[in-house]
């Protein structure tokens, strides 16, 4: 009897232990669609983990979990984001999803969860805008600039296309590049010295971009980052979980091509891998000279040990060299014997390039850009219970690579018995430059006597980490807290890249002894400018190094409940800096004392949700941002600037209102930033004081300040199932406020020569549109054929200010006043269609900018106009598979 009862005991122990398994590896299931019809691709996340699945055809899901309760997540764009709670029910039925707007990201961020500060991950709403990986792939892949993936939302501005591959700059509530804080999965990216993007580094980024969130102002960032226009942050494809790849090859207008190919492993016993490979070139963006090539490499690897724990590994580089087509005034000026002083557009016409000609029947770029910047990092998600997770990522960014120039007597001072230095058309006339050169019996290059090309480089190390972490309350609250940490080192020196027919150069350092002698000439190619750079024996014109180190720490505190949310967010930072000198100083190597300067940043907001369609906030803001080290050192020079340069003051005030309902969203925003304490310089060539001539000054301005106040709308309705129309205004009001003590400064020996103060009150903020609108609409006339048209219009565009031209005005009595640039609109239209080959696509999309082939200026400097882009185009075909 008691065997008996034992056996059955061991069988019923046996059954329940199966249970529990089962249990433990249950399936849940569901539906997901629009009300009426399935919603196919959306993204269905268990909260809390990284187990993810897509709906299918049907718009049906399967995800396995041993956990007995918690909640999916389910996002997709087009539609709000909704969460599901679960429990004993495996079958979740049908869940609908509410039309919404292009605000949500496209798919979930399957790592760096805590790192990336994507808006959807606070309650407390924002100025945002996110552009979705779908509209990423039709509209900004190719020669196309990366910042025009942005120019459909509020407040953006983007110019200088026409200068070459790479070189547009985008302008975000009228601030530039320096001062928007640019973000890449949760990696600062912005140049440690000047703040600076140069998209030429991260060509083909847009390939393995799966959104672009452009946060206007204060933004939901919580690192003290150099933010005042906003923060855009770029999230990259990590690790595919799908199996699958494509191969894509594009065509465009003078000679572009490029062809790339991509592959995804699928997540398979634990492990992932994804890759994509690209290759392009083009005989020109748009202007003469300006042509380019490039390739560009991404690989991932992912490890899942458990659902507690996800790894990622991600590596991206995109080495590229182009050529490079600079601002020029209307007319050409000329020497006083007649010849060419400098190029206008009345000699080169619009397409023409005073950078470019031929030497010895090839052509030769006096200014080719040429970089490569591979960029690694590694994310680790760590969630440790329900409510607790641990994100951090480390980095790090090598940089080889430069600018080319002129080195020695310069293309303007050729003796004219050997022909002159411009063509008819503006084109540099290199065999004359080189029938100078071998009159110089020597061979040997000095000072101004004889002409070679040079390359300015900008070798760095950059390394850091990022790490958050957070945790959820069950009465509403939300806590964030974590660390910033950033290490870089600089080095900037110029190396020969081509001797024009000359054997070497004569250069002058009080480090080296006084003169020595340059023979080496280096390849102006971002692969050999890797290893193959100068030594400190064959560096010209300059050599120096600095180290910038940053430490932050940041925390936030977010409660929800009841439609309303509260938050306030803080964080410090202390960043030191040390200059280093090994060409002027008498010793080898000159360093600069230590400076450190303590930043932070504190912000808050609030919102309130009422009748499930209306949302009010309002978030106000205070930063006290470090300055550039380019502005505390001068140019070759380990002692600071005199005065010193203390940090700049910026506060941040925003309100806005949302309405949404099914298949309509419009969102209406103000702000108001001042900006204060700001540091300016302004190069002026041959400026004249108390009678003498100086070939080369500086500007210093060191209190300048700035006023942006503005109003942002934007909608989107889609009117039927297959037609969308969406829009956007942008009001601003941007001026200077006040005056700004000044130095000015002789850069042949660093001296003082002037001093006063300027007042800026009222001049126009320049080099942006302060005033914009624009409309899309997206209409597919079949389920396989759609198109899409965009009008985008400008107005209000100022010149950019220009310390000679305020002091000028001052003298002659006047009040200054920017020049204003006529207003303009650019109409853009793209289509798609795809076949279906089977379980396979083959998926055609062409664009055509600039349609009706306006004529425009994009922008005026001290050094003249830029013209934008007239009529382009490309066109693709993408095999998926």
């Amino acid at each position: 009897m008691r065997k008996k009862i034992t056996k059955w005991t061991t069988l019923v122990t046996v059954f329940l232990m199966i249970s529990n398994y089962s249990w433990a590896q249950r399936a849940l299931t569901g539906k997901v669609t629009d009300g009426d019809e399935p919603v196919a691709g959306a993204t269905v996340l268990i909260r809390g983990t990284s187990i993810a699945t897509a709906t299918d055809s049907d718009g049906n899901f399967t995800l396995s979990t041993d956990r007995e309760s918690g909640e999916i997540m389910i996002r997709i764009i087009g539609f709000s984001s909704k969460t599901v709670p679960f429990s004993t029910t495996s079958n979740l039925g049908i869940i609908v999803l509410s039309p919404s707007d292009s605000q949500s990201l496209e798919e979930v961020v399957v790592v760096g969860r805590g790192i990336i500060d994507i808006a959807e991950d606070r309650k407390t709403p924002i100025a945002v805008s996110t552009v979705s990986r779908s509209e990423i792939q039709n509209k900004g892949i190719g020669n196309v600039e990366f910042p025009e993936i942005m120019k459909n939302t509020p407040s953006v501005y983007v110019t200088n296309q026409a200068s070459g591959f790479g070189d547009g700059q985008n302008f975000l509530r009228g601030f530039d590049q320096s001062n928007t804080a640019y973000l890449l999965n949760g990696q600062p990216i912005n140049g440690m010295e000047d703040g600076n993007m140069y998209w030429s580094n991260w060509s083909s980024i847009a390939d393995v971009a799966n959104a672009v969130q452009v946060q206007r102002g204060l933004g939901s960032s919580k690192l003290a980052i150099s933010s005042v226009g906003g923060t855009i942050n770029i999230v990259t494809k990590a690790t595919d979980l799908e199996q699958g790849g494509f191969v894509r090859f594009m065509t465009g207008n003078n000679g572009y091509a490029k062809g790339t190919v991509s592959y995804n492993t699928g997540l398979k016993n634990k492990w992932g891998f994804s890759m994509m490979l690209d290759y392009w070139r083009a005989d020109a963006k748009y202007a003469v000279g300006t042509q380019g090539n490039g390739q560009s490499y991404f690989f991932s690897v992912g490890y899942k040990p458990n659902e507690s724990h996800n790894f990622n590994f991600m590596l991206f580089g995109a080495p590229q060299q182009h050529g490079q087509n600079y601002a020029k005034n209307m007319e050409t000026s000329y020497f006083d014997n007649g010849s060419v002083e400098f190029p206008g557009y009345d000699l080169t016409g619009i397409r023409g390039n005073h950078n470019y000609g031929r030497y010895n029947g090839d052509g030769l770029s006096l200014v080719t850009n040429f970089y490569h910047k591979p960029v690694a990092n590694l994310n680790w998600d760590f969630d440790i219970t329900e409510k607790s997770s641990l994100s951090t990522v480390l980095y790090a960014s090598i940089g080889r690579g430069g600018g080319t120039g002129a080195l020695g007597n310069g293309v303007n001072r050729l003796d004219q018995q050997f022909g002159p230095a411009y063509g008819p058309n503006g084109e540099l006339l290199w065999d004359n430059i080189a029938s100078y050169n071998n009159s110089i019996t020597s061979g040997v290059s000095q000072g101004y006597e004889g002409t070679m090309l040079r390359a300015s480089m900008n070798n760095h190390f950059w390394y850091g980490m990022v790490s958050n972490f957070t945790h959820e309350t069950d009465y509403g609250f939300t806590f964030n807290v974590g660390a910033d940490l950033r290490f870089y080192q600089g080095d900037h020196f110029r190396q020969v890249i081509n001797k024009l027919g000359l054997n070497s150069r004569i250069e002058n350092s009080p480090a080296h002894g006084g003169d020595f002698e340059i023979t080496k000439s280096y390849k102006a190619d971002p692969w050999a400018a890797l290893f193959n750079y100068a030594p400190e024996d064959q560096r010209v014109g300059y050599d120096d190094s600095e180290s910038i180190n940053y430490q932050g720490a940041f925390g936030q505190v977010e409660y929800a409940r009841d439609g309303f949310t509260v938050f306030a967010q803080g964080s410090v930072s202390n960043q030191s800096y040390v200059k280093y000198n090994r060409w002027n100083y008498d010793e080898r190597e000159a360093k600069s004392d230590t400076e450190n300067k303590i930043g932070y940043n504190i912000k808050g907001g609030a919102s309130y949700t009422f009748e499930d369609q209306h949302t009010i906030f309002a978030n106000i803001g205070q930063y006290s941002r470090q300055p550039f080290l380019d502005n505390i050192f001068p140019q070759g020079s380990v002692e600071f600037t005199d005065p010193k340069v203390d940090n700049e003051e910026i506060f941040g005030l925003e309100a806005g209102y949302r309405f949404s309902i099914p298949n309509f969203v419009v969102n209406l925003n103000g702000y108001y930033t001042s900006w204060e304490n700001r540091f300016e310089t302004f190069f002026v060539r041959g400026i004249e004081v108390d009678g003498t001539v100086y070939d080369e000054t500086t500007y210093l301005l060191t209190g300048v300040t700035q006023l942006h106040k503005g109003l942002e709308l934007d909608f989107q309705a889609n009117v039927t199932p297959q037609w969308m129309i969406r829009g956007y205004g942008s009001l601003g009001d941007w001026q200077y406020d006040g005056d700004s003590p000044f130095n000015l400064r002789n850069d042949e020996n660093s001296q003082i020569i002037q001093s006063g103060n300027l007042e800026l009150s009222g001049a126009k903020v320049g080099d942006a549109a302060q005033t914009s609108f624009g409309l899309g609409t997206r209409y597919d006339i079949l389920e396989e054929l759609s198109i899409d048209v965009d009008y985008n219009f400008y107005s209000n565009l100022y010149e950019q200010v220009n310390a000679s031209s305020v002091i000028d005005a001052v003298l002659d009595g006047e009040v200054y006043s920017p020049e204003k640039l006529d207003s303009f609109g650019v109409l853009d239209a793209g289509v798609s269609y795809t076949f279906n080959i089977g379980a396979q696509r083959l998926k055609f999309r062409g664009n055509v900018m600039n349609i009706l082939n306006q004529e425009y200026f994009s922008r005026k400097t001290g050094n003249g106009y830029y013209y934008g882009l007239g009529t382009t185009w490309n066109a693709g075909l993408t095999y998926s598979f």
